[in-house]
């Protein structure tokens, strides 16, 4: 029964994953080398006994997909960023950025994603209202009336609000199956200039920040330790060997897969599921029946019962001077903006706190 769990999450979060694949693959990405970087991240969890998967990231994709003047720079942003992320996981700085933010700035930070998959799911009940409705409807009916088990949320959510939009006869998929690149493993050389480092540093900035507000919140979906460093060697190896052969981005995500009895296996069999539709060219044949919109009941639960009440309480039951203060403006701040400048401005208004400047 447990080992079903296991499958049903990783089931359940590569249905997730496959509207934000779709996305990747109309901008341009291709799609056998991102598998690549999938298989990168299989072997990463695997040798580190890590519970953080990587998969495909809206935030990420839409970056890379839109900054610099062709598909070249894009790669090359991509593969810079990448190189720069498992470098500084190597030399531990991602954990030394986590003891020095404290644990305030942290638990606010995590609030304020949880404040932004909130907006995220009900931006999608606007877009589809039946799709999006049917999602959250199913996912809150599924979460408090069958033992608050995410796994469950996640499968039953997608499939009750697909199959609305199925007999509703609504367009799923959009036509971008036309969009894949499927190709043969060709190496893309990498380019440098101003552009592609303005692209990389970007990058770079917005992956510290999911990898330390993502890689927390799943760690503490497991109840395990998540060691962020660990989390960004393997997911900016996994970009750079993606982007190296003109595959997409793939990075942190918050993952049901940590909510299945034994999350690091669930979370393999989902990159592993994940590498195979890609390598088989399947990813716009089953997007063509699961809406984009079919994850909102799953977002809502996770950021406004799961994510938000339990950080916030945490956050705002600092002693510390100043940690009231410091927590809502780093709530804040990462809900209109990202998880990075919220952390930014959370760590400038403890130090100015800590100096006795006060405001």
């Amino acid at each position: 029964m447990e080992f079903l769990q296991d499958i049903l999450a990783a089931i359940g979060v590569v249905l997730n994953g496959i509207p934000q694949g779709l996305l990747a693959l109309s901008m341009g990405f291709a799609s056998v080398p991102t598998a690549l970087g999938f298989g990168v991240g299989v072997i990463g969890c695997l040798l580190l006994g890590s519970v953080a998967p990587i998969s495909f990231q809206a935030e990420t994709i839409v970056l890379a997909g839109t900054m610099g003047k062709n598909m070249r720079e894009r790669l090359s942003m991509v593969f810079f960023a990448g190189v720069t992320m498992a470098a500084l996981g190597a030399c531990g700085l991602l954990t030394a950025i986590v003891n020095f933010a404290g644990e305030t700035v942290l638990n606010a930070m995590m609030a304020g994603v949880g404040l932004v998959l909130t907006k995220l799911a009900l931006g999608m009940m606007k877009e589809n209202k039946l799709v999006g409705i049917t999602a959250v409807v199913t996912a809150v009916l599924v979460y408090f009336f069958l033992g608050q088990n995410l796994v469950y949320t996640i499968v039953i959510s997608l499939v009750v609000s697909s199959a609305a939009a199925k007999l509703a006869g609504q367009d799923i998929g959009g036509g971008v199956g036309t969009a894949e690149k499927m190709g043969r493993l060709k190496l893309e050389k990498p380019i440098f200039n101003l552009s592609v480092l303005r692209g990389a540093l970007a990058l770079a900035c917005l992956t510290v920040g999911a990898n330390i507000a993502f890689g927390s919140i799943t760690g503490g979906i497991a109840g395990a330790s998540q060691n962020v460093d660990h989390l960004t060697i393997y997911s900016g190896l996994a970009d750079a060997v993606s982007a190296l052969f003109g595959g997409a981005p793939v990075e942190a995500i918050i993952s049901a897969t940590a909510g299945a009895p034994h999350p690091v296996t669930a979370g393999v069999l989902m990159m592993g599921i994940m590498a195979v539709i890609l390598f088989c060219g399947l990813l716009p044949k089953i997007g063509k029946y699961v809406p984009s919109q079919s994850i909102a009941g799953f977002l809502l639960i996770l950021g406004a019962v799961v994510t938000v009440p339990g950080n916030a309480a945490a956050a705002f039951a600092g002693t510390g001077a100043g940690d009231t203060i410091v927590a809502g403006v780093t709530m804040g701040v990462t809900a209109f903006t990202d998880p990075f400048f919220g952390m930014l401005a959370g760590i400038a208004l403890k130090l100015l706190f800590g100096a006795g400047l006060g405001l």
